[in-house]
């Protein structure tokens, strides 16, 4: 079944790819000890062939301390402990692509772990040398240097520097243990290359790059001034011409590129995509719109129209390990996402937030261009309260413990229902609390029940794959064209007459003309109507 995949077959395999998000930690535990490994995805791949992805993103699977989910790399060339070998991660790959599925992975190109082998040389080797050339070391201001080098902040809030016992600050975007990198310094650029090749020589297809806007800096490093262009340190120019020397690395190989890109601004987020640069980059615009027919028609319009100013697919995403998950986000008052709204607390519908979650999968995999699925997505997993004395994720405490962080979407995952811990591992606690019920959305448990969410992601995910109406790779079957509707409706064709439509509206509604029924969200309502938050799928 895989071999047949289109994808699987050309040059062209990203531009329509449905991409499968791995959070190692929280996958499935292989050797019994709490913590999900490759071991456990290993034992999974006849689970993902069968689900029908294309490909694997893993998020860090890299020798680290773990301060901040893996995100703080201390050794690229080697895998975790905790998580295998190097050995079983290039069989891995060499397995997965066997079944048709490919690899992609992470790079953090912006920081390194405080225990990587750099950073640790330059605390020893002290102020004004050589090692600390490699990171962002200032003296403070003020009369005894008592005042960090900026007023920047951090992205998880606070200052974004450290001091040292020898008077110097570091600078950390992120928390204190992830160090920033100089990209000024050739030497941090011709390591990250190396990098790439690395795994690129181990099969690897492709590569997401972490805070992808975020590794150049203003040399002066200045205060910030809001309007100020170039910003001192997001989406500075620099950045393009190590892209740049990427991608002709990646090509060499015919691997690929997907950038997390932050950026408001349709034109300069564009200019990352342009046909010497990266090849993709997510589309965070989607995954954080509400559930609002009008809000979300603009959201895959601007979508579609900036890719296409340099020819690039777009990408749609639902949630990811930093965002509150689909069925808890759509079951609440504010459907929309916001790091800086996210509480404790929040009451939330989940059988409305599970109705709209499963009409948002037919709607996001509809759109043309590659789709991204979040492990647990596929199972309607609700974001977990994590209990306040589990949670390990920076951004709470960075927060003063307002911040429930982003633990919730990172609970390890039910495959069995009547196995301890929902057959996550063996009778060891895993790492993070799964909640009172976790074992009523375990995979074996949906897997013979034609209603429920994995069978739905199943059978789109096949359809996806197996109709001509999807399209193909390339600047046709990257279209859609809306049909008029009612306010609340979204309707829209493929080609070869596919049709996706989505009523938001308060009472069900009268379907487009069709010849067949392809798949729905859910039933249909008297008369063959679609009902209140439901996606249908037709043949015109």
């Amino acid at each position: 079944m895989a071999a047949n995949r289109p994808s699987e077959t050309t040059a062209n395999w990203w531009r329509d790819a449905a991409i499968y998000q791995i959070y190692v930690r929280s996958f499935a535990d292989g050797d019994g000890d709490g913590t999900g490994d490759l071991a456990g995805v290993r034992a999974k791949l006849p689970y993902l062939v069968e689900l029908g992805v294309d490909a694997l993103w893993f998020t860090p699977w890299y020798l680290s301390p773990l301060a901040d989910g893996g995100y703080d790399v201390a050794d690229y060339r080697t895998i975790d402990p905790a998580f295998g070998t190097l050995a079983e991660a290039e069989k891995l790959i060499a397995e997965a692509h066997a079944l048709g599925i490919r690899t992609i992975i992470d790079i953090v190109p912006n920081h390194v772990s405080d225990q990587h082998a750099w950073f640790t040389a330059a605390l020893a080797a002290g102020p004004g040398s050589p090692e600390r050339d490699l990171f962002h070391f200032r003296p403070g201001r003020g009369p005894d240097g008592a005042v960090p080098p900026n007023d920047w902040v951090s992205e998880f809030g606070g200052t974004p520097w450290t001091r040292l016992p020898d008077g110097e600050w570091y600078l950390h975007l992120f928390a204190t243990q992830q160090p920033d990198l100089n990209w000024a310094h050739p030497t941090v650029r011709q390591e990250h290359e190396d990098v790439l090749r690395f795994w690129f020589e181990r099969g690897v297809s492709g590569v997401r790059i972490d805070s992808a806007a975020l590794p150049a800096k203003d040399p002066a490093l200045p205060d910030f001034t809001e309007g100020r262009d170039p910003h001192p340190y997001i989406d500075r120019d620099e950045l393009h011409d190590i892209y740049r020397s990427w991608r002709a690395i990646a090509d060499e190989y015919g691997a690929i590129f997907v950038g997390e890109v932050w950026l408001p601004d349709a034109e300069r987020f564009a200019r990352y995509l342009r046909p010497d640069e990266l090849h993709t980059a997510f589309n965070f615009n989607f995954l954080a719109c509400p559930w609002d027919a009008g809000l979300l028609h603009s959201a895959i319009d601007d979508t579609l129209a900036e890719h296409a100013l340099v020819g690039a697919p777009a990408t749609w995403v639902l949630c990811n390990h930093d965002v509150t998950r689909t069925v808890t986000r759509y079951g609440r008052q504010d459907t929309g996402f916001d790091f800086a709204a996210k509480t404790f607390g929040t009451l939330t519908d989940l059988a409305l937030g599970t109705r709209r979650a499963r009409a948002a999968a037919l709607l996001s995999l509809a759109l043309p261009g590659a789709a991204y699925l979040y492990q647990g997505e596929e199972l309607g997993l609700p974001e977990a309260d994590i209990p306040r004395d589990r949670i390990q994720d920076p951004m709470h405490f960075r927060s003063g413990g307002t911040d429930p962080g982003r633990d919730g979407c990172r609970v390890p995952l039910p495959w069995s229902a009547q196995a301890p811990y929902a057959g996550f591992g063996s009778a060891v606690e895993p790492w993070l609390p799964q909640p009172a019920g976790w074992s009523s959305y375990a995979a074996d448990a949906q897997d013979a029940d034609p209603d429920s969410m994995l069978s739905l992601y199943r059978e789109a995910l096949r359809l996806r794959r197996t109709e001509p109406g999807f399209g193909s790779p390339g600047t046709a079957g990257e279209r859609l064209t809306w049909l008029p509707t009612a306010p609340g409706v979204l309707a829209f064709t493929r080609t070869d007459r596919l049709v996706c439509v989505v009523n938001l509206t308060a009472e069900a509604v009268e379907l487009p003309g069709h010849t067949e029924v392809l798949l729905t969200s859910g039933p249909l309502a008297d008369g063959g109507r679609l009902p209140q938050d439901t996606a249908a799928w037709l043949r015109g």
